[in-house]
């Protein structure tokens, strides 16, 4: 895709599975990039990968919910790789509970882990971009968040509320050059979604629901969400600002 040779890229969540994959597509594109995880090994780990396949990366252990900390890191990764052309944010944790058997305590992690960890990067990185005149950013939703999700509620509010921030800003920062669009996976065999079958009563057979409910006949996979989301990072997007992708097999067309 035009544009992506030699840009910056910060991937937060880079070392789990969509952040893995995302990270290696940008490399492939040969952009540099920078994987933030809160699993130092994980973020270590993916940035080896980049570079034993010829690209540039740098791996940094960070909690993104600490903003001191990202301030520091986002500066270094500049210092290291130059500045930032492109966000990624990509973080994203749930625990699967009807919203009446949830705590507070379970909604303030939720949040700060889906939420504030992107309006952290944000606030730290768009000033450069907008004095710039120039910036990609690409949030991971979730369909949770366009359609509901049963057992999901705060999650989806707070991927909504990325929609919602990522719409703003598009308006914000129009003029200034800068873009943000949204993709939102579907059920995409991550960690997460795993843990969600192991808990359930019988894993197999709600797997094999969820399988027949996707019209393209298979649960998404990793690999399926970075073509989107380097697309939407790429200049064959440049005119592209504000929207909402789903990427689901078909799960959430009519919706």
């Amino acid at each position: 895709m035009r544009g992506l040779k030699g840009k910056v890229v910060v991937v937060t969540g880079g070392g789990g599975g969509i952040g893995r994959s995302t990270c290696l597509r940008f490399a492939e594109e040969g952009a540099k990039v920078a994987v933030y995880d809160l699993n130092a090994e994980a973020a270590a780990a993916v940035a080896a990968e980049v570079v034993e396949n010829g690209g540039q990366a740098e791996a940094v252990g960070i909690d993104l919910t600490d903003y001191a900390a990202l301030e520091k890191v986002v500066a270094s990764t500049e210092a290291n790789l130059g500045p930032l052309d492109v966000l990624v944010n990509n973080i994203g944790w749930d625990v699967f509970l009807p919203f009446l058997k949830s705590e507070p305590a379970h909604w303030r992690k939720l949040i700060s882990i889906n939420l504030m960890t992107a309006l952290n990067a944000l606030h730290i990185i768009l000033p450069g971009m907008v004095e710039r005149g120039a910036g990609r950013v690409v949030s991971v939703a979730s369909d949770a968040a366009r359609v509901g999700s049963s057992g999901e509620s705060v999650y989806a509010a707070c991927k909504a509320g990325l929609i919602a921030l990522s719409k703003t800003l598009a308006r914000e920062h129009a003029r200034q050059g800068l873009t943000f669009n949204v993709v939102c996976p579907g059920l995409t065999e991550t960690n997460m979604l795993e843990g969600f079958l192991q808990g359930a009563g019988d894993p197999e057979k709600l797997r094999k629901a969820y399988t027949r409910a996707i019209p393209l006949g298979r649960l998404g996979h990793p690999d399926d969400i970075p073509g989107a989301i380097v697309f939407l990072s790429s200049d064959d997007a440049a005119f592209i600002t504000g929207q909402v992708l789903s990427v689901s097999g078909g799960l959430t067309m009519n919706d």
